[in-house]
């Protein structure tokens, strides 16, 4: 499992305005390469982007779904990429003065990557969603929810 905390300058309102836009999701999420499709209801419970990830020519099509969505505090999703498994990942929004404290949990929840120690997934994890948390305030304090 993987625990990041960052603050960003800007309203949680503003953090769910650019989550809600399915389009930035490869700006935000490192290993996503390019978005396919972005259902109509997203983010709505259920709904789906269909992105791919990997570096071209070898990327492979899957999609992340919408678990719980309760803005401005709590969004909750399922990022599928087989074969190499599935991630559960929790994103939460704290209002703070001159901004929020954003934390995003991720771990995973079936296939290969449950196979790994926490021991060697953790440090990955972290630093992958410490990066996608930078990019994620990059977009939010760049004005991206505009």
């Amino acid at each position: 499992m993987s625990t990041i905390h960052r603050f960003i300058e800007a309203t949680p309102d503003e953090v769910f305005a650019v989550l809600a836009n399915g389009w930035l999701f490869p700006s935000w999420v490192v290993g996503a390469s390019r978005i396919r499709d972005v259902e109509e209801a997203w983010p709505a419970v259920d709904s789906k982007i269909h992105h791919s990830f990997g570096v071209w020519p070898v990327v492979i099509d899957d999609s992340t779904s919408v678990v719980d969505w309760s803005p401005p505090v709590r969004a909750e999703f399922v990022a599928r990429g087989w074969p190499l498994g599935e991630a559960d990942v929790t994103i939460e929004v704290q209002d703070r003065s001159g901004g929020c404290f954003v934390t995003m949990t991720e771990y995973a929840r079936s296939g290969p990557g449950t196979l790994v120690p926490p021991l060697l997934m953790e440090p990955v994890l972290n630093v992958r969603n410490r990066e996608a948390l930078q990019r994620l305030a990059w977009l939010v304090e760049g004005g991206a929810a505009e």
